[in-house]
């Protein structure tokens, strides 16, 4: 059976076969989109790899991370994209944007009319109704975009990462197991309201601890540190002051070296349950600071991420999962000795 022909790249792009003989034969003057729309069909249709290796990097895929300054996920993600984009076909190029995360405005301009042409775009960033607007006319006008710790564009906007209400239940499942017998208050601590994740974290642990407490434990409050090791810091210590009662703190943000410098000063042992392996929580976990760690496996959700937008790119055959990626629980028990 013969392979596919210009024609059939012509067809599949929708454009003439001139066009394709230039693309194909590097001659230029022919527009960026109508190039890219030339090796998205020959890579489809599986026509010689060899001869598209000149478009280097022609289809674009923008991930953009929103940054607190505090949040090693965030730049686990970025080492994570940069390390997987080396190893992708030459004609795609994995470009890292950061964006200032108290820029709602910049944000959304930015997704919205971003200042180089792009065939797929990851997001992480707030829950904003402009932002959310921002992705949906993205999406609208073709590009393929995905959702990384929060999803709220919609269906057509696949949402890439943990179950995070089912990871706010394992944490109250834990931490009220661990904690029977003993009265006290459980708190929980996140960056703010901004991000679906957060609030869904949270939702799970509450609704696990009014569905299964016997009345020894009360959820207390929840307190916004912003990622922010200071702040973070300052409000814990506050709370533990105004409450001597809390036993428990789930924390389903950054800010851990704040937390872990207010837990430090409190005299009495606080059951603490935090997310996202780094190296501070690995030291926490040593120390026994903190007992249990939920882990969103970054690695997994860039991996993931990338793959769903390279298939619905048509540029890989194989299927993607679009089943929530699995957490894992951690303690010093199971922590790697490279951490």
């Amino acid at each position: 059976m013969s392979g596919p022909t210009i024609r059939d790249i012509a067809r599949e792009a929708n454009v003439g076969t001139a066009t394709v003989e230039r693309v194909l034969n590097d001659r230029g003057g022919v527009r960026t989109e109508l190039a890219e729309r030339v090796i998205k069909a020959a890579k489809k249709l599986k026509y010689g790899d060899r001869r598209l290796t000149p478009h280097r990097g022609i289809i674009r895929i923008e991930v953009l991370l929103v940054q607190p300054e505090a949040e090693v996920f965030y730049a686990d993600l970025n080492a994570t994209f940069q390390r997987i984009s080396a190893s992708l076909d030459p004609t795609i190029l994995v470009h890292r944007t950061f964006v200032r995360e108290d820029d709602i405005t910049g944000v959304a301009q930015h997704i919205a009319k971003p200042p180089l042409r792009r065939a797929g775009l990851i997001v992480l960033a707030p829950d904003h109704p402009e932002i959310t607007e921002s992705i949906r006319q993205v999406r609208m006008s073709g590009v393929e975009v995905v959702q990384i710790l929060t999803g709220s564009a919609g269906e057509d906007v696949p949402y890439i990462g943990i179950d995070n209400y089912a990871a706010g239940r394992t944490a109250a499942y834990y931490m009220s197991r661990m904690l029977r017998g003993s009265s006290g208050t459980f708190l929980a601590m996140c960056h703010s309201g901004a991000y679906r994740a957060h609030r869904e974290r949270i939702r799970g642990f509450s609704d696990y601890l009014t569905q299964h407490t016997n009345g020894d434990h009360n959820f207390y409050l929840v307190i916004f540190g912003h990622d922010d090791n200071l702040l973070s810091a300052e409000r814990l210590a506050e709370a533990l002051r105004d409450d001597s009662r809390i036993i428990g703190l789930y924390s389903v943000g950054a800010g851990r070296e704040g937390i872990a410098a207010a837990l430090n000063a409190h005299p009495a042992k606080v059951f603490w349950i935090g997310h996202a392996l780094t190296r501070s929580t690995a030291k926490c976990l040593r120390s026994g600071l903190m007992d249990i760690c939920i882990d969103g496996a970054p690695e997994t959700q860039a991996r993931r991420s990338l793959d769903t937008v390279l298939r619905r790119l048509g540029l890989i055959d194989f299927d993607v999962s679009n089943a929530p990626v699995q957490f894992l629980t951690i303690t010093a028990q199971n922590l790697s000795i490279s951490l």
